[in-house]
């Protein structure tokens, strides 16, 4: 059996606590009054953060014009600087209730627009969220599990 560390990450108001409770089925309610969470808002701590990390999800508010940029810097913080695969990155475009906003395409950038992207809407899909985030979570246990079976082989060659 694996285990994994995956890493939720993204601007202040993205929707992270909301959507990681909803996937770890801490709490089905959606909405309500916001309440930020205490966060690790401190670039001195990120590097005991990303140790041994195997993934990293970044959670942005597409309706919110400076997370686009500001993603840029978490991808390059989180995931340049590790090293990660494509496939060990997600990308979620967490639309807040009420927000009426429409999927669509997003004006990423290049790197950016490599990784999977999965728009987020509690409100309406909530179950698709869920799938997309197993089947992500299936790229990163594939990935461990070819890591480590590289790893042998060099042990036994």
């Amino acid at each position: 059996m694996f285990k994994a560390k995956i890493l939720l990450i993204g601007p202040n108001e993205s929707g992270k606590t909301v959507l990681a409770n909803f996937l770890s089925d801490t709490t089905e309610t959606v909405g309500g009054e916001y309440s930020p969470t205490q966060g690790v808002r401190f670039e001195s701590c990120w590097p005991a953060l990303m140790k041994d990390s195997n993934g990293v999800v970044i959670v942005f508010n597409p309706d919110v014009p400076s997370h686009l940029k500001e993603i840029e810097t978490w991808h390059s913080m989180f995931i340049s600087s590790q090293g990660l695969q494509d496939s060990q990155c997600l990308l979620i475009a967490h639309h807040k209730p009420g927000s009426g906003a429409e999927e669509g395409r997003l004006p990423l950038a290049s790197h950016l627009s490599r990784l999977a992207l999965i728009h987020s809407n509690l409100e309406e899909e909530p179950e698709d969220v869920r799938q997309a985030f197993r089947r992500y979570l299936g790229n990163v246990v594939n990935t461990l599990s070819e890591s480590r079976e590289r790893e042998e082989m060099s042990i036994i060659t």
